[in-house]
Parts: C-alpha cells; sequence; structure tokens
C-alpha cells in the first residue's frame, strides 16, 4: 500500500492553467448542446455578430479582402448545407442510400453533407475570426473592392446556377417548407399525415 501510495504522489498533477482549460472548455460544450434545440436565437445571435461586423469595416475602411474571404466561405457551406451527403451521380459507385428520382421509387429522406448547427458554429466561428483580423493591421490588405464585390457575384451566380441544375436533375429540394405529406394511421387507428424530408419537384 506504501508503495502504491508514493507511486500515485509521483505522478503529475494537472496544473491550474490545464484545469482551468478543462473546466472552460466542458462550458462552453455544455452551452453548445444547450443551444441546439434553439435555432431561430443562434441565428438571430449570428445575424448580430455579422452586422457588428459589417459595420465596424464600414467604419474603418478597410480589410475588404477579409470580408471577401468571408463571403467565399460562407458561400462554400452554403453548397454544403444545400448539397446531399451522398451524391446522386456517384450512386452507381456507393452502397450507401440514395435520392429517389421518381415518384415511384421508395422514400428516402434527405440527409445534407453539412448540417444546420454545424452550419451555423462554422459560420458564426468564420465571422468571429474575421473580426479578430480587422484588429491587426497586416490583415488590411490595399484593394479596389468593387472588383472583389464583382468576382463574388459571379462566382455566386456560377455555382448556384451548377446546384439548381443539380437539384433539378436529381429532383430534390433540400428545404422542408411545404414538404410532401403521406398519409398514416397512429397506434389508435386513426388517420394521420406523415410529412416527409424530401420534396419532389
Amino acid at each position: 500500500m506504501g508503495d502504491m501510495t508514493t507511486a500515485d504522489s509521483l505522478k503529475p498533477q494537472p496544473n491550474i492553467i490545464s484545469r482551468a482549460s478543462t473546466r472552460l472548455g466542458q462550458i462552453y460544450q455544455s452551452v453548445l448542446d444547450k443551444s441546439t434545440p434553439h435555432t431561430a436565437a443562434r441565428w438571430i445571435f449570428t445575424l448580430v455578430v455579422f452586422v457588428s461586423y459589417a459595420i465596424r469595416v464600414y467604419l474603418l475602411k478597410g480589410w475588404y479582402i477579409v470580408t471577401y474571404a468571408l463571403g467565399i466561405y460562407y458561400l462554400n457551406l452554403f453548397i454544403a448545407f444545400l448539397s446531399p451527403k451522398v451524391d446522386p451521380s456517384m450512386e452507381d459507385n456507393e452502397d450507401g442510400p440514395s435520392l429517389p428520382t421518381r415518384s415511384s421509387e421508395e422514400f428516402r429522406p434527405f440527409i445534407r453533407r453539412l448540417p444546420e448547427f454545424k452550419f451555423w458554429y462554422s459560420g458564426t466561428k468564420a465571422i468571429v475570426i474575421a473580426m479578430t483580423c480587422t484588429f491587426f493591421e497586416a490583415f488590411n490588405v490595399p484593394v479596389f473592392w468593387p472588383i472583389l464585390v464583382m468576382y463574388f457575384i459571379i462566382l455566386f451566380c456560377i455555382t448556384m446556377k451548377r446546384q439548381i441544375k443539380h437539384m433539378i436533375k436529381y429532383r430534390y429540394l433540400p428545404f422542408t417548407h411545404g414538404k410532401t405529406k403521406y398519409k398514416g394511421k397512429d397506434d389508435s387507428g386513426k388517420v394521420t399525415d406523415v410529412t416527409g424530408e424530401v420534396q419532389r419537384i
């Protein structure tokens, strides 16, 4: 017993910084977990943060390249949010579930490549990082901002055109509004509406 006590006492104990860091990480994760069901509140918070960032950039009249990078990052997140987890064009080479392309096919739920919560979390974190960059002059690269706006609009149009063509080709809508409803019966025998996850077009 004495040897075990001595061995335990020789083990390195976590210092106060390590314990505080672990505790802060636990609190941070707990807040994220509690915020998961509050979709509207989360996005309102993100909108407030983004407006604060936009006002800061407008008043400082700089850091346009950071804003452009933020826009490109958000565009990539948005495309991943609209895309199915399993690409229907690769269904012949995949064993996983795919989207139905005909009304007679078996219903399969739409699973996003990027879930809504991860979309929100990554987007909010990106705005905070962009805001932090505005405090460092090294990131204020001189650039003619109208060109960046034009580049972003062109890139957005091309990317969305390709995504819309993909949605039309494989007949899916990655939205929950106006979903197809199916008639079914509950345990008591009453007829109820069962809402599907994919609306066919």
